[in-house]
Parts: structure tokens; C-alpha cells; sequence
């Protein structure tokens, strides 16, 4: 079976298994959406007391702007776990020569992009697809299953985000002034981190460069004449860490 004709049939099928999906949730009701790399969960709503719940796996995401799109497998900045489930797609592609299911990112269109959503959600076993649009990049999405979360996982879920024109909705994090990715500067935490992981309800991501270290020691801490240095400025998780492995990484 060549490509095209593999894609269409699943393409058919998706349009099947979308319509009763927006029937039976009433999908084009809401009239906002967000959702959380961390948890993996989308929200569509209309108010607190109108929104639904859906666990979700990210196929990839097409630029607007670049005319590209690219798997989720491929993207190193997500740090959605599930997006590993994506790469059986990827062996599928390589066993029967699919190469547009093998390679990371390439040229394409938003059709493509439905296709390889029709295709993901077929051996994902999924309910439905959505697609989000966050600064020119759309990105999709594999329904798997309506989520009935508890008042603690709504109340974390909807903390205060930072919207990157890069990465989309995100966590908070804040860096000095002089921290980016073109010339190394070193980097100071004020914990350990990793991408992804669990934060203390008071706690952020926080680092800083060399040149801050050293006025911060010469002060003491942090104080009004090292801050004053430092101008902290706010980023997202994914900026942060970027910004830690390209100063981590050139310090070596």
C-alpha cells in the first residue's frame, strides 16, 4: 500500500471517530482552551463551573510561518513524557518506507498534519484530535481519555503560566539579565533542577551567571545592589533550560 493511500484511510476513519467525539462532548461549545506540558492535560472552557478535562498525547506541531512541521519525538525543548508512545509511528514508517513518518521535521502543510494526527490516533487507540494555536505554531493533539481531577490537580493546574512565542505556555522561571545562548556566562541555581520536575508551591526556577555569583557574594546574598546587577527577568521552563545546558554544557 503506498502512502497516500494508507493516510487517506486513516484520514477517514479520524473524520469517522471526530464527529462522534464532538458530539458527544459537545467540543465547539467551549470557547477556550489551555493546556499543561507538565500534566498533559488540555482544558476547554467556558467558565470555573463550565470545562471539561482530557488526557492528552502531542503528535507534533506545524509552523505557519516556516511551512514545517515536527514530531513530538523530535522536539527536544517538550518535556511531555508521553510523546515517546509517538515513536511507534516512526517504526512503523521506517518498516514500510513511510519517510514522512521517520523524519523529525520537514517542509509540509497543515494537511499533512491532520494525516499524521489520523495516523497517530489510530494506533493510539485515541477518542478524538484537537489542535491548538499558540503564537503561529499549531500543535496536535491525540485524545485519549475524559479526566475527573480532583480539586488539588485543578487548583496546580491552573497556576500562573508565562506564554513563549517560542515554546507555547509553560512554567515560570527567571534568569539574570546576561544569561543567553550566545555567549557562555556560566550558570548558578538556586537548587538543582531538571526539566520537568515538581516544584514546592513556593519555590521557581531561579539561576543566575557568573559575574552575578560574584557580586552576590561580595554582598552577602541577594540584596538591593546585587539585584540591581542581576535584573532578573522572566522566561519560561523550556528557555531555562536551554539556557542551562548551553552554559553547563560550554563550561565543560
Amino acid at each position: 500500500m503506498s502512502y497516500n493511500e494508507f493516510s487517506q484511510e486513516k484520514l477517514d476513519k479520524l473524520i469517522q471517530i471526530q464527529d462522534l467525539f464532538k458530539k458527544k462532548f459537545d467540543i465547539d461549545a467551549y470557547e477556550n482552551w489551555f493546556y499543561d506540558s507538565e500534566s498533559e492535560l488540555l482544558r476547554l472552557y467556558n467558565s470555573d463551573e463550565d470545562e471539561i478535562y482530557f488526557k492528552y498525547i502531542p503528535v507534533g506541531s506545524y509552523s505557519r510561518e516556516k511551512k514545517t512541521w515536527m514530531w513530538s519525538w523530535f522536539n527536544k525543548s517538550s518535556i511531555e513524557k508521553s510523546k515517546e508512545k509517538v515513536l511507534i509511528i516512526k517504526e512503523f514508517g521506517a518498516k514500510n518506507h513511510y519517510e514522512k513518518l521517520q523524519e523529525g521535521t520537514f517542509p509540509s502543510d497543515e494537511f499533512d498534519a491532520w494525516e499524521f494526527t489520523s495516523i497517530c490516533l489510530d494506533f493510539l487507540n485515541g477518542i478524538g484530535a484537537y489542535k491548538v494555536d499558540s503564537n503561529g505554531l499549531d500543535k496536535f493533539m491525540v485524545i485519549m481519555a475524559v479526566e475527573d481531577i480532583d480539586s488539588k490537580t485543578v487548583q496546580q493546574f491552573k497556576q500562573k503560566k508565562v506564554e513563549c512565542a517560542e515554546h507555547g505556555p509553560s512554567r515560570p522561571a527567571f534568569v539574570c539579565q546576561h544569561l543567553d545562548c550566545s555567549t557562555v556566562r556560566g550558570f548558578h541555581e538556586a537548587f538543582d533542577t531538571s526539566k520537568g520536575m515538581e516544584l514546592e508551591e513556593d519555590d521557581d526556577f531561579q539561576a543566575w551567571c557568573d559575574e552575578c555569583e560574584k557580586v552576590r557574594s561580595e554582598h552577602g546574598g541577594w540584596n538591593e545592589e546585587s539585584e540591581r546587577f542581576a535584573q532578573i527577568k522572566l522566561v519560561c521552563e523550556n528557555c531555562y533550560f536551554e539556557l542551562k545546558e548551553f552554559n553547563q554544557i560550554s563550561n565543560n
